[in-house]
C-alpha cells in the first residue's frame, strides 16, 4: 500500500506540474498598444499626422505622358526660328512632391520638396534625368530655398510666354491680407546671366475684388542693370475667364529677354464639367534673338488649347499653337498630353 500510494502521489504531482506549464504556455503577451494615422484637417485635404509628432505630411504627384511635335516644342528652344533634326518627341515624367506643415507661435511652417523624374530616349534633348524641381522652407510668409518666382504666373492654356527665368534660389516675403498682397524676393541668378554672380530683386503687389484680381510685378538685373515690368488681370467672365497681359523690359535681363515689349490673352471657356477650351494670342515686338539687344523685328502666335477630365484623376492636355516671327519660318507646335494626378 505503501508503494501504491507513493506512485499515485507521484504522478498527481507530474501532472500538476505539466498542467502549470502548459497554462504558461498558451498564455499570450500583452499586445502593444498601436497608434494609427490620424486625418489632419487643419491645412486643407491630403494631409495626415505623421505618426508620434504634431506635424502634418501631404503626398502628391502625377504621372505624364506626352508627345510634341514641331521644332518650337521638341527643341525647347529659348531662341525664334530654331531648327532641330527631330518633328517630334515623346517623353514620360513622374513628378511628386512632399509637403509638411505645422502651426508654430511664428505661424505656419512648412518644409516643401518635389522632385521630377524624365524618361527620353533622346539625351540630346536634355529631358533624362532627375531634377529638383523645389526644395525651401517657409515660416508663415518668410520663404527661402529653390523655388519658382512671380514671374512663372502666366495666362490659361499654353500660348503665352511671360516668364524668361522663374525658379531662383531665394529669400522671399510675401504679405498676404487676402484680398491684397505684397511681396518682395532676392533672387541669386546664378546660371541665369552671363554673370556668375548675379543678384535679382522681384516685388509683386495683387489685389482681387469677386472675380477679378490684378498683379503688378517687376525685377531688377543688378549685374546688367536691366529690369522689366508686368501686369495681369484675370476676370470671370460669363462662362469662362479672361485674362491680359504685359511686359515691358529695359533690355534683356534674367527675367524677361525675348522682346522689348509684348502683349497676350486668353479666354478659359469652360464649355461643360469636363471639357475647357482656351484659345490665346500673343504679339512680341522688338525680338532679342539672343543677345543682350533687342532688334527691330517682331513676332506673333496665336493658337488653342483644349482640357479634357476623362476621369477623377485622370485627362488629357492639347495644344496647338502657330507663330509668324520676323527672320524665321513660320511655324506649327505643340503637344498632346495624358496625366493622371494623386
Amino acid at each position: 500500500m505503501n508503494i501504491k500510494s507513493l506512485l499515485l502521489g507521484s504522478a498527481a504531482a507530474l501532472a500538476a506540474v505539466s498542467g502549470a506549464q502548459a497554462a504558461d504556455a498558451i498564455v499570450a503577451a500583452e499586445p502593444e498598444p498601436m497608434e494609427y494615422v490620424r486625418v489632419c484637417d487643419a491645412f486643407g485635404t491630403g494631409y495626415f499626422y505623421i505618426p508620434g509628432t504634431e506635424t502634418c505630411l501631404k503626398i502628391g504627384g502625377f504621372i505624364r505622358f506626352q508627345v510634341d511635335y514641331g521644332d518650337h516644342a521638341v527643341n525647347k528652344r529659348q531662341g525664334w526660328g530654331a531648327a532641330g533634326d527631330s518633328d517630334w518627341d515623346a517623353f514620360s515624367r513622374a513628378y511628386i512632391s512632399f509637403d509638411a506643415k505645422s502651426d508654430t507661435e511664428y505661424g505656419t511652417l512648412t518644409g516643401f520638396f518635389a522632385a521630377e523624374f524624365n524618361a527620353d530616349n533622346d539625351s540630346d534633348v536634355g529631358d533624362s534625368l532627375i531634377d529638383v524641381d523645389e526644395a525651401y522652407i517657409q515660416l508663415g510668409g518668410l520663404k527661402a530655398g529653390f523655388f519658382y518666382n512671380w514671374w512663372d504666373k502666366g495666362l490659361n492654356g499654353e500660348t503665352d510666354t511671360l516668364g524668361n527665368n522663374t525658379e531662383f534660389n531665394s529669400i522671399a516675403y510675401l504679405y498676404d491680407g487676402g484680398s491684397f498682397q505684397a511681396g518682395l524676393s532676392i533672387d541669386e541668378l546664378e546660371g541665369a546671366t552671363t554673370h556668375p554672380n548675379g543678384v535679382g530683386v522681384s516685388g509683386i503687389v495683387s489685389a482681387s475684388l469677386g472675380g477679378v484680381s490684378f498683379d503688378l510685378l517687376g525685377g531688377y538685373d543688378s549685374e546688367l542693370e536691366e529690369g522689366a515690368i508686368r501686369a495681369l488681370l484675370s476676370a470671370d467672365l460669363g462662362p469662362g475667364v479672361f485674362q491680359l497681359a504685359g511686359i515691358w523690359a529695359s533690355d534683356p535681363n534674367a527675367y524677361w529677354e525675348k522682346s522689348e515689349w509684348t502683349v497676350a490673352a486668353s479666354y478659359r471657356f469652360n464649355a461643360t464639367d469636363k471639357l475647357a477650351i482656351t484659345p490665346g494670342v500673343q504679339y512680341f515686338d522688338g525680338l532679342s534673338h539672343g543677345t543682350f539687344d533687342f532688334s527691330n523685328d517682331d513676332a506673333w502666335r496665336a493658337g488653342v488649347t483644349l482640357d479634357y477630365k476623362i476621369t477623377e484623376g485622370l485627362a488629357t492636355r492639347v495644344s496647338v499653337q502657330y507663330e509668324d516671327a520676323d527672320g524665321a519660318e513660320d511655324q506649327v507646335f505643340g503637344f498632346v498630353r495624358l496625366q493622371r494626378d494623386f
